[in-house]
């Protein structure tokens, strides 16, 4: 019996713990399971893209941020309309991505948001744009394949 409640502990303490709230000034290019909350400062025009699936979809960034720093975030379709200008954002699950090696804060498929209706940030460095520093991004080799290593033979 002991044994459970001690392992029931374990998991309830390692729950907390990814629960736990960041700071924008905490994360870093390969953070993951973000819980955070920001308030939106701004929202860029909407661009359509076409996806993988050549669907086009429509996004936008909006720059949000909290008492450390602030970052762009990447809104998809419908998220797009949810979130406004000034509203206070619950972040769960999310991660962080380079693109074009540039930090951009994601909610993606598996995390969620809510909208605050009391804001707990009273202020904002917008001064610590985490988005405007530049990182060297990772070589994405093939899916399928890998990275070749051998020279073609030469065809006479």
């Amino acid at each position: 019996m002991s044994d459970r409640s001690e392992c029931e502990d374990m998991s309830n303490e390692e729950s907390a713990e990814k629960d736990e709230l960041m700071k924008i000034g905490q994360l870093t290019p390969r953070s993951r399971e973000v819980n955070i909350i920001v308030k939106v400062i701004s929202k860029s025009d909407i661009r359509n893209v076409t996806g993988r699936d050549y669907t086009i979809r429509r996004v936008a960034d909006a720059l949000v941020g909290d008492e450390t720093g602030c970052v762009y975030l990447t809104l998809w379709d419908d998220n797009i309309d949810k979130i406004t200008e000034e509203a206070t954002v619950r972040i769960t699950n999310g991660y962080v991505n380079l693109f074009r090696g540039n930090m951009r804060l994601n909610i993606g498929r598996y995390g969620s948001f809510e909208i605050l209706d009391e804001s707990p940030i009273t202020e904002i460095n917008s001064e610590n744009n985490l988005s405007d520093k530049r990182y060297e991004q990772e070589r994405r080799y093939r899916r399928y394949g890998g990275r070749r290593d051998y020279q073609r033979r030469r065809r006479y």
